[in-house]
C-alpha cells in the first residue's frame, strides 16, 4: 500500500543535492574513490534528474530520479538522535541507493553533515555487527562495497543503527537511525526501480 507524504517533511530540500551526487556524477562511491573528478560535475546534473517522492514509511522517504537506464531510487532517513548535541552541523542522512541501469543495487551512503577526519575509522553498528567505512569530506561509505548486501540485511532485523565518526576538529560523534520501516521502503525502491 503507497502512503502519502506529508508536504511538511524535510527530505526533499536536500533532494537535489542528492540527485546530483547520485545522478550527475555516477557512483558517489566510485567518486570517493577518483578524486580527480572534477566538482563542477555535481553541480552540472540536469534539472531532470531532480528526484521525486515515492512513499513514506515511518522515518524513511523512498525517491526516485531519471528514467530508463539512468533510473535511480533510493531510501533516506535523518538520524532520530545527534551527539553530542552541544555541536553545531549541518543535517546528517542514510541513504541506500539503487542504479540497476548500471548494475548498483544497495549502495549506503551516509552524510554526516561535517567533514571528517580523513585519517579516522568511521564505523557503522547494525545490531551486534560492526562495518567499517571510508569518508570523503562529509561523506560515508562501507570501507567494503561487498558487505552492502549483508549492511542491509542486518539493517531489516535490527532497530536501530548506529554511526560513528571523528569531525576535522576531532569531535567524536554519532548519529543514531530508526530502522522500523526500513525493509518496507526498501523493497518499495526496489519495485520502483526494476
Amino acid at each position: 500500500m503507497i502512503r502519502s507524504i506529508p508536504a511538511s517533511t524535510t527530505f526533499p530540500v536536500i533532494m537535489f543535492a542528492v540527485g546530483a551526487l547520485l545522478l550527475g556524477t555516477g557512483s558517489a562511491f566510485a567518486q570517493a574513490k577518483k578524486p580527480e573528478a572534477k566538482k563542477e560535475d555535481a553541480k552540472t546534473a540536469p534539472a531532470a534528474l531532480k528526484p521525486s517522492a515515492i512513499d513514506k514509511i515511518n522515518d524513511w522517504g523512498v525517491y526516485a530520479a531519471g528514467a530508463g537506464k539512468t533510473k535511480a531510487c533510493y531510501v533516506l532517513a535523518e538520524p532520530k538522535e545527534r551527539a553530542p548535541k552541544t555541536l553545531k552541523r549541518d543535517p546528517g542522512y542514510v541513504f541506500i541507493t539503487q542504479r540497476p541501469g548500471e548494475g548498483v543495487r544497495n549502495e549506503v551512503s551516509v552524510v554526516m553533515g561535517f567533514d571528517v577526519k580523513p585519517d579516522s575509522t568511521p564505523k557503522a553498528e547494525v545490531g551486534s555487527t560492526n562495518f567499517a567505512m571510508i569518508a570523503k569530506g562529509g561523506n560515508l561509505w562501507l570501507k567494503n562495497a561487498a558487505q552492502e548486501g549483508e549492511f542491509v540485511a542486518a539493517l531489516r532485523k535490527s532497530p536501530r543503527l548506529i554511526v560513528k565518526a571523528d569531525s576535522l576538529r576531532g569531535n567524536t560523534t554519532t548519529d543514531t537511525y530508526a530502522l522500523a520501516g526500513v525493509g518496507a521502503a526498501l523493497d518499495r525502491a526496489t519495485k520502483e526501480c526494476q
